[in-house]
């Protein structure tokens, strides 16, 4: 798509996201930051639980600051693990999956989408899905 997350490349990824949410039946609050972790553009569907939408932004927020997956920190964050507390740190981060980094065409994040609402399977899910939509957009 392009270098950087604007505006419409933003709702394409929650486009592309919500319809992945639609075909599986889980509502989902769905957003997504630029590079510099700040909020781009938001969705959340009829019937997403409230307690997600500071979720599914802080999920994005933790990929773009981190540049990579929730899914893959979430491992890093256990008791006992290199980043263990990790999550009381800049406000609050999330580190369970549903957050991914959207990337250049180089490979280097310039941007997030973050996805809460169902599983944390569901929501990496949805997340890959609006991913997609960045990357071939």
């Amino acid at each position: 798509m392009s270098n950087q997350v604007t505006l419409d490349a933003a709702e394409a990824v929650i486009a592309d996201a919500r319809q992945k949410a639609i075909e599986i039946g889980q509502p989902m609050n769905i957003a997504v930051v630029d590079a510099g972790a700040r909020l781009v553009a938001f969705a959340r569907m009829d019937g997403a639980i409230l307690a997600s939408i500071d979720i599914a932004q802080r999920k994005a927020l933790t990929a773009m600051m981190l540049k990579m997956t929730t899914r893959d920190l979430a491992p890093l964050c256990q008791p006992g693990a290199p980043l263990y507390g990790l999550e009381v740190t800049n406000g609050g981060l999330v580190s369970f999956a549903g957050g991914i980094p959207l990337a250049d065409g180089e490979g280097e994040p310039v941007g997030a989408v973050g996805v809460s609402g169902g599983t944390v399977e569901q929501d990496h899910e949805v997340a890959e899905a609006g991913v997609a939509a960045f990357a071939g957009g």
